[in-house]
C-alpha cells in the first residue's frame, strides 16, 4: 500500500521560492520505519538550515529529486505509522531532525527504550545529534503540553548551553564586556539566561536588537544593557566579546573598530541578518572571528563528560532556562498552505519574538 503525502520544497537559489509538491511513500521493508510528521517548530535557525545548506551539507539530510531544490530540515515530532523493524511499534513519537513534509521513512538502527537513529547511508557524513531519534515516552522532560517548548528551543538551547560553556571555559576570554546580537532570537535569549542567571563578577551583558524588538529583549530583564545596533558607539570602551548570531557584516565591523585592540573574541554562530551574512569581512580590526559548530564543540565535550554527565549538565540548564519563557505565545499554522506561508514570512524576517510558530503540513 502506498501512502500519498506531501513536501514542502525550496528552491535552493531563492529561498522564498516555497512549493508543495506530491510524495508517494510504499510500505517500509524490513528495518525501515514510516513516520507521520506531526509538527515541527520554524524558527529564524530553521532559516539559517536553508541558508547555510550549501556550506554546512543541510540540504543533504532529506534529497529532493527535483534539480535546483530542496527540503529544509527543522526539529519535531513524529509517529510511526508503518514498521519493518519489530523493535519500533506503530504509535511510537519521536522526537528528533525532520523534513518539513507529511512523511519520513528511515532506515531504523540502534534501537533502544530512548530511541534509534536512521542509518540511510546519505545520512552518515552529518553530525550524529542529527540522526537520532527520541522517544518521547522516555524523556522525562516530554509531556504533550511541553512539546512545543521542546521544538522550540530544545535544539536552539543545546547551543546556547555549549556556548555558555565555551565562554565560562575560556574565562570569558579576558573580556569585561559580552556582547549578543538578534538579542531577541530564541538562541540568543538562552545564552543570555544561563550568563544572567550565574553572571561572571565585574561582566556586563549586552544585547543589540532592532527597534521593533527592544521593549521585548528589555522587558525579559536579562541584560545589563539593550540596545539598538545604531548605538554600538555609546558603549564604554572596555575588553570585550561578541557572539554574532545575526552576521551582519556592517555590524561587525562597527563593533571591531569601536573596540579596538580591546576586542578579545568573536564567535559567529547564527546567520539571523541572512540577507547581509558575513562570515568574512575584508580589512576588520581586531581577532579574526571564529566559526562556532555546536555539534563539533559537542562532541569535544562529550569525550570530557561523557553522555551521562553531558546530560546532566543540560539537563540543569534547561530548568534554569525553561524557568524564564512564561512570555512564550504559541502559534500553530496548520495544513499544507499554512506551513509554506509560514516559511515565507520567517524566510522574511516577519516573526514577532514573542511567538513560537509550530507549522505541520498534515490536513
Amino acid at each position: 500500500m502506498t501512502t500519498n503525502g506531501q513536501d514542502l520544497i525550496i528552491n535552493r537559489a531563492d529561498l522564498a521560492d516555497a512549493r508543495l509538491v506530491p510524495a508517494l511513500h510504499p510500505d517500509p521493508g524490513p528495518g525501515e520505519v514510516l513516520l507521520r510528521i506531526d509538527a515541527l517548530a520554524l524558527t529564524a535557525n530553521t532559516v539559517t538550515y536553508g541558508v547555510a545548506s550549501e556550506s554546512l551539507g543541510y540540504w543533504n539530510f532529506f534529497p529532493c529529486d527535483r534539480p535546483g531544490f530542496g527540503r529544509v530540515p527543522a526539529w519535531g515530532f513524529a509517529d510511526v505509522v508503518a514498521s519493518g523493524d519489530p523493535g519500533v511499534a506503530v504509535g511510537t513519537r519521536l522526537y528528533g531532525f525532520l523534513p518539513m513534509s507529511t512523511h519520513l521513512m528511515i532506515e531504523a538502527d540502534r534501537v533502544g527504550p530512548r530511541g534509534l537513529i536512521d542509518a540511510a547511508p546519505h545520512r552518515q557524513k552529518m553530525a550524529p545529534i542529527y540522526n537520532a531519534y527520541q522517544t518521547c515516552a522516555a524523556d522525562p522532560a516530554w509531556s504533550a503540553e511541553a512539546e512545543a517548548r521542546i521544538a522550540l528551543f530544545r535544539p536552539l538551547f543545546t547551543t546556547s548551553f555549549l556556548l555558555d560553556d565555551f565562554h565560562r571555559r575560556n574565562a570569558m576570554f579576558g573580556a569585561r564586556m559580552l556582547i549578543l546580537s538578534s538579542a531577541s532570537s530564541k538562541t540568543a535569549l538562552g545564552l543570555a539566561a544561563l550568563i544572567a542567571a550565574d553572571k561572571p563578577e565585574g561582566l556586563t551583558l549586552v544585547g543589540l536588537t532592532s527597534a521593533r524588538n527592544r521593549a521585548f529583549v528589555e522587558g525579559l530583564g536579562l541584560h545589563d544593557r539593550v540596545l539598538g545596533y545604531d548605538a554600538v558607539q555609546t558603549l564604554p570602551i572596555a575588553p570585550a566579546a561578541y557572539v554574532d548570531f545575526a552576521g551582519t557584516g556592517d555590524l561587525l565591523m562597527a563593533i571591531h573598530r569601536h573596540f579596538g585592540d580591546l576586542m578579545r573574541h568573536t564567535s559567529q554562530v547564527g546567520l539571523t541578518h541572512w540577507q547581509e551574512a558575513a562570515l568574512r569581512v575584508p580589512g576588520l580590526p581586531g581577532p579574526r572571528p571564529e566559526f562556532f559548530f555546536a555539534p563539533a564543540y559537542a562532541a569535544d565535550r562529550l569525550k570530557d563528560w561523557g553522555n551521562a554527565g553531558f546530560q546532566t549538565r543540560l539537563g540543569t540548564a534547561w530548568e534554569t532556562f525553561i524557568g524564564t519563557t512564561g512570555w512564550l505565545r504559541v502559534v500553530h499554522a496548520s495544513g499544507p498552505d499554512a506551513a509554506r506561508e509560514a516559511w515565507v514570512a520567517a524566510h522574511a524576517g516577519r516573526i514577532d519574538p514573542a511567538e513560537g510558530v509550530m507549522i505541520s503540513l498534515q490536513d
